[in-house]
């Protein structure tokens, strides 16, 4: 048989996930463990509190970790959190909030999708219209980071709304968990979920999910899925000294308890939130200094990933241009929204500002379909 091909990757990954890590984070897969042994479910009960400790420092909070992509920790509380006489509102701006509706609608669970369309900011006030109207909703759900267009929404405000009726406040931070700062009982969030390879920077391989303690109590046999029984595998790790249900990903789970602890080396997360809008910053205004435009304007883009539109010109090829930024070491992302022809570059990861002013440099170098790509102040600020 011919050798499967393993060709390295000697480039930056300037996407939301998974994204170029350490050099020690990838030592520390580089040795196995046993699922049942003391030594490695110890390092898992202290992934656990340092997780909750991050997201909070109130009492009465609690966190599970589970296996798969960080959209298997979306569907487990989708369909563990909400019982079978309940109903879901989804706020929603883009592919990953009408995700959420799309696990309920698989999951037949009623629900009320609020799109406001993939550039616009989330619609607060039809979601207090809607909560007015149909008092049989008991969840609320919502996307903070959509990396659809690197949009960062209002969890707060769509908290407040969501308590002020009773609601249960369910919040995907998948994008944004570790590396902007929050306090989620500040922000009143019953269920938190983000994942492994996302801002705390490690690899991917399991989810998480941060919730008040009372909610999770609450939740036992409402899961519609075996291997996503969000409320069976916390019981488990509480029980069993952080042993999960089944097979745990171990060299992930060891890769990500080095990331936690690269993450207080830094100066914990305000610290790399700074490093994140450093790298934001040099980012947009190189690429404006280029003549990119960005798709949102500055109020509402996150410093997580941000989306340009590509240049208007019948010589560009988004394939054509990745390949050439990927022969100068970096690679970027391609849009995502359905009515902007666009592309995306991620902030986020083991990247630093210098890197990004590289990136500038790289793209200038790679701008093959025009002479100049430089624009007007005007058509710049637009």
């Amino acid at each position: 048989m011919t050798p499967i091909a393993l060709p390295e990757s000697p480039y930056l990954l300037l996407t939301p996930g998974p994204l170029t890590t350490t050099a020690s984070v990838k030592r520390r897969m580089m040795t196995d463990a046993c699922t049942w042994d003391d030594d490695y479910n110890n390092v898992v009960q202290q992934v656990r509190a340092r997780l909750v400790e991050l997201a909070t420092s109130a009492p009465g909070y609690t966190s599970v970790l589970m296996q798969g992509s960080g959209t298997a920790s979306v569907e487990s509380v989708i369909g563990s959190v909400i019982p079978e006489d309940g109903k879901l509102a989804v706020v929603a701006n883009g592919v990953y909030g009408r995700r959420i509706a799309q696990i309920a609608q698989y999951l037949r669970i009623p629900h009320h999708l609020i799109d406001a369309g993939e550039t616009a900011s989330a619609d607060l006030v039809a979601l207090q219209r809607l909560l007015a109207e149909d008092p049989a909703i008991t969840h609320v759900a919502v996307v903070h980071c959509e990396t659809t267009t690197g949009m960062l929404n209002p969890i707060e405000q769509v908290g407040r709304i969501a308590r002020a009726a009773g609601k249960v406040f369910i919040v995907d931070a998948m994008s944004s968990f570790g590396g902007i700062e929050m306090d989620i009982d500040a922000l009143q969030i019953d269920f938190l979920i983000s994942s492994a390879n996302k801002c705390i920077q490690g690899v991917p391989g399991f989810g998480f999910v941060i919730a008040r303690r009372e909610r999770m109590a609450e939740i036992g046999g409402r899961a519609r899925s075996l291997s996503l029984d969000l409320h069976d595998q916390w019981a488990c790790m509480e029980d069993n000294n952080g042993k999960w249900r089944f097979t745990s990903p171990t060299h992930v789970v060891r890769a990500f308890a080095q990331a936690l602890n690269e993450l207080d080396e830094e100066g914990g997360i305000a610290a790399r939130a700074a490093r994140y809008r450093d790298n934001h910053r040099t980012l947009v205004e190189g690429m404006r200094r280029l003549g990119f435009r960005t798709l949102l304007d500055d109020a509402r883009m996150s410093p997580i990933i941000t989306s340009f539109y590509s240049p208007e010109s019948p010589d560009y090829s988004f394939k054509r241009f990745y390949a050439l930024l990927k022969a100068r070491g970096f690679v970027i992302y391609p849009g995502k929204v359905s009515d902007a022809d666009c592309f995306r570059i991620g902030n986020i990861g083991d990247i630093q500002p210098a890197d990004m002013a590289r990136l500038i440099e790289a793209i200038g170098e790679s701008c093959y379909w025009s002479e100049t790509v430089t624009e007007t102040p005007a058509q710049v600020s637009a």
